[in-house]
């Protein structure tokens, strides 16, 4: 028998028993049970490193999604001969004046009307302590003023110190991810096509045009999903804004601020809004005053959702509300506020790279329809 020659076995041998273990049901089963475990870690692992460098992570997806809402109008000033870097600097200053805008609205009306509130605020705490001396179980004194002492011994103690030191972090790492952000959103806005296309120099081909198509998708998604929100949370702003004027609640103008940022968190951001309205409307104004807030604030809902939200944000924002719920949730917990702000452009973004993954009109097979679906159970 020769020592180099053919030795491989005929095309018609029988597989081994190692072969057929992972060839029938259950090898199929645990192939495929491997393979979402090597995605979920990958997964995991990309999501950790974000979390993680979360001061450069997110700064560049807020950058990236205010590229995306801001680039018809760079567009629009260039094809009217606008220089380029001209062009970019108007929209970068444009975006910067109205983020100061909104930073020092809310400044200037709660030092201006700080007094009036710490005001209402003693007398609301007076009728609390009221209303507490007369239910039907007993508060003593004694408990009220542990109560103090407890709050007040938490603010001289080192984990307040500590606190308070976290708290100065933030502000750096604020500062930080700011500046890194306007850089980023600088460079977005003037070269991004030519750095996407920098990025898709290894594609060729099917692979190519695959990847032009979803990045072109995304920045659609990402735009529409900005630009439509923030229409409808501009409404959101002035309709409760004027609500709360006429009411006389204090602080109406933070609130319609805070009405409008609170706006690009779905399903949870106005139920939030209207509970803090509601609240300081109660503190200054009394029960009943509070009762007109949350009628204004349903109101306004109720327009935006049956009428605004349809109009100017069409089919940009196409998920349903289970998945806009987890994507919230996920995202306060990488990343508190921001994160829930993000987490449902980046999810719609996603959602309309899969809608034209094989083609303009042809999602990607997994989540082709196989079936009919009926609007209505039987």
């Amino acid at each position: 028998m020769p020592l180099f020659g053919n030795t491989a076995a005929p095309s018609d041998a029988t597989p081994g028993p190692f072969v057929r273990k992972w060839t029938d049901g259950f090898g199929s089963l645990a192939t495929r049970c491997l393979q979402v475990i090597i995605v979920l870690v990958i997964a995991i692992g990309i999501v950790y490193a974000a979390s993680t460098l979360s001061v450069v992570t997110i700064p560049v997806l807020l950058a990236l999604i205010i590229a995306s809402a801001m680039h018809p109008v760079v567009s629009w000033l260039r094809r009217h001969k606008v220089p380029s870097v001209l062009a970019t600097l108007i929209v970068l200053v444009g975006v910067l004046i109205v983020l100061g805008l909104v930073g020092w609205l809310i400044v200037v009306a709660v030092i201006s009307q700080w007094p009036d509130l710490q005001k209402s605020a003693v007398e609301g705490f007076g009728q609390l302590q009221d209303f507490v001396a007369h239910l039907p179980f007993a508060i003593s004194d004694q408990q009220v003023d542990e109560a103090v002492k407890g709050v007040q011994g938490f603010l001289t103690s080192s984990q307040f110190g500590s606190g308070a030191l976290a708290g100065a972090s933030a502000t750096a790492n604020f500062l930080t991810g700011l500046v890194l952000m306007i850089v980023v959103l600088f460079f977005f806005l003037k070269d991004g096509p030519a750095i996407w296309e920098f990025l898709l120099r290894p594609f060729t081909g099917a692979r190519y045009e695959r990847a032009r198509r979803v990045g072109d998708r995304v920045v659609q998604t990402l735009g529409g999903y900005v630009r439509g929100t923030a229409s409808v949370a501009a409404v959101d702003a002035v309709g409760i804004g004027v609500g709360l004027a006429i009411i006389g609640v204090p602080l109406a103008l933070p609130l319609a601020v805070v009405v409008f940022i609170t706006a690009f968190i779905p399903i949870v951001g106005a139920t939030a809004a209207g509970i803090l309205a509601a609240l300081v409307a109660l503190v200054a104004n009394g029960p009943v005053a509070a009762l007109f807030v949350v009628g204004v604030v349903v109101l306004v809902n109720q327009l935006e959702g049956n009428l605004l939200q349809p109009v100017l944000m069409g089919k940009t924002l196409k998920l349903h509300g289970l998945v806009i719920l987890i994507g919230l949730t996920a995202g306060t917990v990488l990343a508190g506020i921001t994160g829930a702000i993000i987490s449902v452009p980046l999810l719609a973004a996603a959602w309309g790279a899969v809608q034209v993954w094989d083609a303009p009109g042809q999602p990607a097979l997994p989540w082709r329809q196989k079936r009919p679906e009926t609007a209505e159970r039987r």
